[in-house]
């Protein structure tokens, strides 16, 4: 079963400007993990400090594996530079 999985980020106000190519630069890893079938990075029209990225995982498994992978010192990013605060992340399925 595939897996969406939303991460909600509020950008620091210093680095609104370059945060989509930062987030770009960092999701180029997530882009080739295994099991990643794509990423969108989606800005509020009506507050460029809040940024979703959308992410399509062929599995809760793979997603899982990517959520692990990210956490060890080899798989870490320089996302948090950017944020004001910790990311949000919810995990959906489409309902059967």
């Amino acid at each position: 079963m595939t897996v969406t999985s939303l991460l909600e980020l509020r950008i620091a106000p210093a680095a609104v400007d370059g945060a989509v190519d930062h987030i770009n630069r960092v999701l180029e890893v997530t882009r080739a993990f295994d099991g990643c079938l794509g990423t969108d990075v989606i800005v509020d029209v009506t507050d460029p400090a809040h940024i979703v990225l959308v992410e399509r995982w062929e599995s809760l498994e793979h997603d899982d594996a990517y959520r692990a992978f990210r956490a060890t010192p080899e798989g870490a990013s320089d996302l948090g530079t950017i944020l004001a605060g910790p990311p949000t992340l919810t995990r959906y399925r489409v309902a059967e």
